[in-house]
Parts: C-alpha cells; structure tokens; sequence
C-alpha cells in the first residue's frame, strides 16, 4: 500500500542553524523556509538524490512542534512520510486493521500542496506516521 519514502521529519529549534549545517557542512540545496498555518509549522525541505529531510521549526503559540520541543529541546525525528497512491482508500484500510488516524480523520492539504493524513504513533512502533497522496 505505502509508496516510495517522501521526506523524514525533524524538529529542531534553530531553524536558520539547522538549514545553514545541511547547506554548508553537508553541501545539501536547502530550499527557503515557507509557513504551514494549517499545520502550526514553518518547514524547510531538503533535497536529496533519493528523498527529502524536512526541518521543522514552531509557527504561533499553538504549534505541535513546540510541545515535541519542550519535551526533546534538541530537537529531533519527528516523523517519516510515505507515499500513498489514494489517502481515503489507504486510511480506510488502515482503520480496519486497527490504526488511529489523528485528528478528524479527513486529509489536510500539506507542505507539497497535497493531502496528507497522520497516523498515530503508538501504533506504529512509536514513529508518527504521515501519508501524502501522489
């Protein structure tokens, strides 16, 4: 059912740090930071040869990354994202075999201008989970 890897997920509390340590100490093309409002976010993808890192770093009071944060204040993996050929059809199949789907249960349009659904972690080995409609 899941697709290739799009992205691994990082929260970090230093924007500017972390994409100028992925640009100049790893030489990768960092792209500009862009806003998520709908998610409480701002992300910078990272591009690689076979996948993308995606840093992210808390927009307005409410952002869930600032409580991954306050609990981890070096940041760290916050999620892994899959590719998903149809989200409704794979998040129907994923709830009938038992996993959560958080939030109301119906995609959110996501960094990349797709759908997009969160899986919870205690059901996935403690590894949030996103899926992305290609």
């Amino acid at each position: 059912m899941i697709g290739r890897l799009n992205h691994v997920a990082i929260a970090v509390p230093d924007l500017e740090a972390a994409s100028a340590q992925y640009a100049n100490t790893l030489g990768a093309k960092v792209n500009p930071p862009q806003d998520e409002p709908d998610h409480g976010v701002t992300v910078v993808f990272i591009e690689l040869p076979n996948t993308k890192i995606e840093l992210l770093y808390p927009l307005g009071e409410d952002s869930p990354i600032q409580g991954f944060l306050d609990k981890n204040p070096s940041g760290g993996i916050h999620h892994m994202c899959f590719e998903v050929e149809d989200i409704l059809a794979a998040r129907d199949k994923l709830k009938s075999e038992g996993a959560r789907v958080l939030g109301t249960g119906e995609p959110k349009i996501g960094a990349h201008g797709k759908p997009v659904l969160f899986l919870h972690p205690k059901d996935f080995n403690g590894c949030l989970i996103e899926l992305e409609q290609i």
